[in-house]
């Protein structure tokens, strides 16, 4: 969960809490995107527990806020019992426990791994990277505990307008809100999901992850700062899927995001990074019964 979101691989929401993407009607969804990046899945979902695997590839910004690019190989792991308890690794682990045809809300907890200072990367990367980030220090795993509400509405339920607020925990400890507004629907077998999305962050938050204290001042040469909480980010997602029978889907996704003012004013973006980003995935899914 997950940026807005701007992070190698989406899945793992890494760098920037991106949102979850928009699901077309008539799709399932595990409720939840991180930055970047959540896949809805293409069949409905039958009652009982699934299980949903697959692997795919996602190319885009190496960091959020870096000018570098890197390929990664994502995994794709999803849990689902009926329309109320969901797990995946970009959206983590959550409990529909208001669940109406216009309403879901519940908790929600989230992973956030770390970034590696030697190459930018997560640990899905295999091509590229960025040297930027040197001096800075690896940023550890970190958690998310919080709570979603979510507001389907229109002709079919094709709008839909979903809140995340969650605390950190680990490698950070801030508050991270997630707002997401989409659009899903169908062209044929052809499902689709457009819509803004933007982050929020408290001043832990963006310390942690674009503040330069003075022992890393020291050792990179960049400029002492300490942004204080405000806008992440904001910006741009969709989906495209195309389920090839009951059971297995290949899906596109992708997003641009930039910067709000605050993280990019820090000298780690000013002077070695940018406030655009950019990710493109495709992953290929196999949905079975427990």
């Amino acid at each position: 969960m997950r940026a807005r979101s701007v992070v190698l691989v989406a899945l793992t929401l890494a760098a920037a809490p991106a949102l979850a993407q928009p699901v077309p009607p008539g799709a399932a969804a595990p409720a939840g995107a991180p930055g970047m990046g959540a896949r809805p899945a293409g069949p409905p979902v039958p009652q009982g527990w699934t299980m949903s695997v697959g692997v795919g590839t996602l190319f885009g910004t190496a960091w959020q806020g870096s000018r570098d690019t890197a390929l990664g190989v994502i995994p794709d792991l999803r849990i689902n019992y009926k329309d109320r308890l969901f797990f995946s690794i970009p959206e983590g682990l959550g409990w529909n426990a208001v669940n109406t045809r216009e309403w879901k809300a519940g908790p929600l907890i989230k992973p956030r791994f770390g970034r590696n200072a030697e190459n930018g990367g997560s640990p899905f990367q295999v091509l590229g990277g960025s040297t930027a980030l040197r001096g800075m220090g690896d940023i550890g795993i970190a958690g998310e505990a919080g709570a979603f509400v979510e507001r389907r509405f229109g002709r079919m339920g094709s709008w839909r307008a979903r809140a995340e607020l969650r605390q950190g925990f680990g490698a950070h400890e801030g508050l991270v809100g997630d707002l997401s507004l989409s659009y899903a629907g169908r062209s044929g077998r052809l499902l689709y999901s457009v819509g803004p999305r933007a982050t929020l962050a408290s001043r832990d938050y963006m310390q942690t992850y674009f503040g330069v204290d003075a022992a890393q001042a020291a050792r990179t040469g960049l400029v002492v700062s300490r942004p204080q909480g405000g806008l992440v980010s904001y910006g741009l997602g969709g989906t495209l899927i195309r389920p090839l029978d009951r059971s297995r889907t290949v899906s596109l996704f992708g997003g641009i995001d930039q910067l709000g003012d605050r993280p990019a004013s820090s000298s780690l973006i000013r002077q070695r990074g940018q406030r655009a980003a950019f990710n493109l995935g495709v992953v290929y899914s196999y949905r079975f019964r427990l």
